[in-house]
């Protein structure tokens, strides 16, 4: 197709990913030409020691220069990188910059929860409206990164968004110091899930929510599970509609293996091995909550949204 030739880069707590499209100035079609993940860990003991590790920023500027060699490869035309929560916190964000830099030709921007909430939304809700399928108005769009969750709230545009500080990577790091977590470690995460969520709940109605949509590789490594899935298929895990009994007996399972037999399910990429548990915690809690049958599993999200937003 003719259009926009973009690249698109989202660095947060656990992973950094790229999405190469091209895009229709005037439809906003995206015909995907390239997505990848690679994890990280870039906000490695960043919510103990405020800064990011040495090892951990050596991960992550590897992982820039492979990613320079496809955007050269597509000859994208425009590129956006977006930091998100671990930057936010590290003192030494300065030499993160640096290497960004020297490595893609741009400077990361650093974006504030509330835009990282209205990126995800629309990068999600653009796939549901294609879909055909009946999801009721407004969307609660949910993004459980690794170090923060992204609340928002919306049907044709967003309404209300915040940002809390519960992700997987820091709840794993902060309260699960065994292997698997025992009860009280796991009610301690649930005591600071729940108190997030009502800081969310502050500003986002969430009383309001027809259709709960969930983002980010948390949410789509659980589906994958509870699909029963043998190797990871995207095209099976986007807009699967998952049962909430579903989601917390998964999550259950997952909180009472050990390392060992989570890294044996062959979905679970090996970097998400240690924190899933967490993640699916968050995601149980937040259904909990919000009292819907079912969460919808975006592929889509705020790399897309990322991508869109160089159109405008």
């Amino acid at each position: 197709m003719s259009g926009r030739r973009v690249a698109a880069v989202d660095c947060g707590t656990n992973s950094i990913r790229l999405l190469v499209a091209d895009l229709d100035p005037e439809t906003g079609a995206e015909t995907e030409l390239d997505r990848r993940m690679l994890i990280v860990r870039l906000g490695q003991g960043v919510d103990a020691t405020g800064r990011f590790a040495d090892e951990a920023l050596e991960r992550t500027f590897a992982a820039c220069d492979e990613y320079a060699r496809v955007i050269a490869e597509y000859g994208v035309s425009e590129l956006r990188f977006v930091a998100t929560s671990a930057t936010r916190d590290a003192s030494n964000r300065e030499e993160f910059f640096a290497g960004v830099r020297a490595r893609l030709g741009v400077d990361p921007e650093v974006i504030s929860g509330d835009e990282e909430a209205s990126l995800s939304f629309r990068g999600a809700t653009r796939a549901l409206a294609d879909d055909g399928s009946d999801h009721p108005t407004p969307y609660l769009v949910v993004d459980i990164g690794g170090g923060s969750t992204e609340f928002v709230l919306g049907a044709e545009d967003v309404v209300a968004a915040r940002s809390v500080d519960v992700g997987c990577v820091r709840m794993t790091e902060r309260h699960f110091k065994s292997d698997p977590p025992t009860s009280a470690q796991i009610a301690a995460a649930r005591r600071d899930i729940d108190a997030a969520i009502d800081l969310a709940a502050e500003t986002v109605d969430l009383a309001q929510a027809k259709t709960l949509v969930g983002l980010a590789g948390s949410v789509t490594t659980l589906a994958a599970i509870a699909l029963g899935l043998s190797e990871y298929d995207r095209s099976r895990v986007h807009l699967a509609r998952i049962p909430a009994e579903v989601v917390r007996q998964t999550s259950a399972d997952l909180l009472a293996m050990s390392h060992e037999q989570r890294a044996a399910i062959p979905v679970i990429h090996p970097g998400r091995v240690d924190v899933i548990g967490a993640g699916g915690l968050v995601l149980t809690q937040i259904m909990d909550r919000l009292g819907l049958p079912e969460v919808v599993v975006s592929e889509h999200d705020i790399l897309d949204g990322i991508a869109y937003s160089v159109l405008d």
